[in-house]
């Protein structure tokens, strides 16, 4: 339970400051207090779908493993990753109130999503180890009480 909280906790956080940020950079896009939700909404979907995609892709890719290459693999998958975040950013969209204007304001955030997530990647153990200490801090706290 504590490892599925953190995780949702730190990436539901990392995804309200890219929707943030994809909210001040792009003019097709107003994204405001929508962040909030709208980052709801993808959060569940990197943790149920990008799971997914990735067994679905490890297994294709069990099939031509003497043609693949790390680099094509990681191509592969941010291509496939990044379909799913333009479907992903529709249904974003259309569920959550974040306006988004013009072939621009669909086609971007997907992308700038897409970067935040391989950055998240990157920093996500670090990231759930001090989530996890916040945790166990609250946790602690609450118990005395």
């Amino acid at each position: 339970m504590k490892k599925a909280v953190v995780r949702f906790g730190s990436l539901y956080v990392f995804t309200v400051a890219v929707l943030l940020l994809i909210g001040l950079l792009l003019r097709g896009v107003s994204v405001g207090w929508h962040a909030l939700w709208a980052a709801i909404v993808l959060t569940l979907a990197a943790l149920f779908v990008k799971p997914t995609l990735g067994a679905a892709f490890r297994r294709s890719a069990a099939k031509s493993a003497a043609e693949r290459t790390r680099a094509g693999e990681k191509v592969v998958q941010y291509v496939l990753v990044y379909l799913v975040e333009l479907i992903v950013w529709a249904l974003t969209v259309w569920l959550s109130g974040v306006d988004a204007r013009g072939f621009w304001g669909y086609v971007l955030p997907p992308f700038l999503l897409l970067v935040g997530w391989v950055i998240y990647d990157r920093v996500d153990d670090t990231l759930q180890a001090k989530a996890g200490e916040v945790y166990d801090t609250v946790h602690a706290r609450v118990r005395r009480r």
